[in-house]
């Protein structure tokens, strides 16, 4: 039995070498620094104050920094929770105003608790059922709604809406408040930002080395921050009409208790807040476990559960909104050296820094800049390449990524997720009512059976051999048993039908149904229904029902005991 210090304090922590602080702490020193821009543009995005986006990267962070299940995952406030946290709230209270801070405090808290609630479940198996496609097809519907909503802060123009047609009417119908200076500083900024982003082969990497190009292109935004203050306070650009962020009041995140709702905005808001837990479990389990992958490091998905939930609940009574693991965060961190969560501790004291001794001095950011920050990181989440790929090796992937994709665009956020989610399990469904049964037969001097049409093989006139490439079950019975009849009229002559079970790993009560009744019409023809490699667990089940009391033939242990007994009947 662990000890109560064992059990609170975390192995990392335990087992911690000196030897790492040095890459730890400059790993979270430029992480600190170079998401700040991110941080307030995100707290935008979520339709908060640009502060609350320190706030939620300093307790939450904390948190799974001390509990999560990876050593270099950065957490914090990112696009997708974001903008879905906008989404949520949209309905119920005016963007920034105190009851809306309190909301998205509320939904983190809604958002840990699941977490927390499925982590204690062992429910880290959920995540199996997010494909690739439903997953790329959302993040990146939601990724064209993020570019498109930002519109507003390069514009002037008061966008509004939870879809991309919402978004473009609003604009048409408030053009006429057009900004022409914010426009300007927007769209140079955007411009400068993605040539960094995308054009790091022609703007550094032409005349610096590798290693410096990494760092110029990470440094910039931040150097263009500090560039756009300058500029905003030299050429008196508040007083000219444009938008800046004001001042930021310091201090710490305090402790606040959320918005107290009632029962019927609570009703409301958990099939948001289940769909943003949902998200934030496969993107952040994607990260963590893909660098574990590369570090040697075992990955828990059920720790990561426990870590986020609890993140996000601690946030929700520190001023906090959702947060989740950053693909551009934890790619930094583990790219600046980080090897345990003490990096992310130094990131905290970064912010925690910020907070204290630079709030005034990101008085005249413009908001334009932080829209243009939003917009130049969000392209990289449009994922065509994924799409590309799944067209033409899995259209029903394709399928899956289009309906998630198209849903988003058109109905929100969380109704297209929902889409995307409907038709990927009704392409899994219908893949599973169509199963592979192959004819087989044997390799030339093996004992092993292959598909008659892809192999040259030995076949017997008085066998007829099948192999069911799937688990039996009430969605395929009826095309198993119509395959079945189908082979045994092209091949009148077998009377001895083998059926080979090496890949059913289970058959509920339809599909033994289907076997007995099967049994029973080939007897009826004179012909015998055998079995070969049934697994044991299947056995299991079927052993004492009449799937195998009132069997014609017989179970061989495997497809060569069958043919040797039964060859030469």
């Amino acid at each position: 039995m662990p000890s109560i210090a064992a059990r609170l304090i975390p192995a990392w922590l335990r087992q911690y070498q000196l030897s790492a602080l040095p890459t730890d702490v400059v790993a979270g020193l430029v992480v600190g620094v170079l998401v700040i821009p991110q941080s307030l543009g995100y707290a935008v995005l979520a339709g908060l104050p640009p502060v609350y986006g320190l706030y939620a990267a300093i307790v939450p962070v904390l948190v799974y920094a001390w509990i999560g299940s990876s050593n270099v995952q950065a957490v914090g406030p990112v696009a997708i929770t974001a903008i879905m946290t906008a989404s949520s709230l949209h309905p119920y209270a005016t963007e920034g105003s105190q009851q809306y801070i309190l909301m998205a405090s509320l939904l983190s808290l809604m958002v840990g608790t699941m977490l927390w609630l499925a982590g204690r479940l062992k429910l880290g198996w959920i995540m199996q059922f997010i494909s690739r496609g439903v997953s790329a097809g959302f993040i990146s519907g939601a990724a064209v709604l993020i570019f498109v909503s930002q519109l507003k802060y390069l514009t002037a123009i008061p966008i509004a809406g939870n879809n991309l047609i919402g978004y473009l009417s609003s604009m048409q119908m408030y053009a006429r408040q057009l900004h022409p200076l914010t426009l300007v500083i927007g769209v140079i900024a955007f411009a400068l930002l993605v040539a960094n982003r995308y054009g790091s082969k022609w703007v550094w990497k032409s005349w610096l080395s590798a290693s410096y190009a990494k760092w110029a292109e990470r440094l910039f935004p931040l150097i263009l921050l500090g560039i756009a203050i300058v500029l905003s306070i030299s050429l008196h650009w508040t007083t000219n009409g444009v938008a800046t962020i004001g001042s930021i009041p310091q201090g710490l995140p305090t402790f606040t208790l959320p918005y107290v709702p009632d029962f019927g905005e609570a009703l409301n808001l958990l099939p948001s807040a289940g769909l943003m837990a949902l998200i934030i479990f496969v993107s952040s389990s994607s990260v963590a476990s893909n660098y574990a992958r590369l570090r040697g490091e075992t990955f828990n998905a059920n720790s990561e559960l426990t870590g986020l939930g609890l993140a996000n609940m601690a946030g929700g009574f520190f001023q906090s909104f959702t947060v989740a693991g950053g693909f551009s965060r934890t790619a930094i961190n583990a790219d600046s050296g980080a090897k345990t969560p003490v990096a992310s501790l130094v990131t905290v004291l970064v912010m925690i820094a910020a907070l204290i001794a630079f709030g005034k001095a990101l008085a005249p950011l413009p908001y334009a800049l932080l829209g243009a920050t939003i917009m130049a990181s969000i392209i990289g989440l449009i994922d065509m390449a994924t799409l590309k790929s799944a067209w033409q090796r899995d259209r029903l992937d394709a399928a899956s990524f289009l309906a998630a994709f198209i849903g988003v665009l058109i109905f929100g956020l969380n109704t297209g997720l929902v889409i995307g989610l409907m038709v990927s399990f009704a392409s899994l469904i219908w893949q599973s009512s169509k199963p592979h049964v192959a004819v087989v037969g044997q390799l030339a001097g093996t004992g092993h059976f292959r598909n008659i049409n892809r192999h040259d093989v030995v076949t017997f006139s008085n066998l007829l051999m099948l192999r069911i490439d799937e688990s039996l079950f009430f969605g395929n019975s009826e095309s198993v048993h119509r395959r079945v009849i189908q082979a045994t009229q092209q091949y009148p002559e077998a009377h001895e039908i083998i059926l080979i079970m090496s890949a059913v790993n289970h058959i509920d009560l339809t599909g033994q149904e289907m076997l007995i009744s099967l049994n029973q019409e080939l007897l009826n023809q004179n012909k015998h229904l055998n079995f070969s490699f049934i697994k044991g667990p299947v056995m299991d089940i079927i052993e004492h029902t009449p799937v195998i009391t009132t069997l014609s033939g017989q179970v061989y242990l495997s497809t060569m005991d069958a043919v040797n007994a039964l060859k030469d009947v």
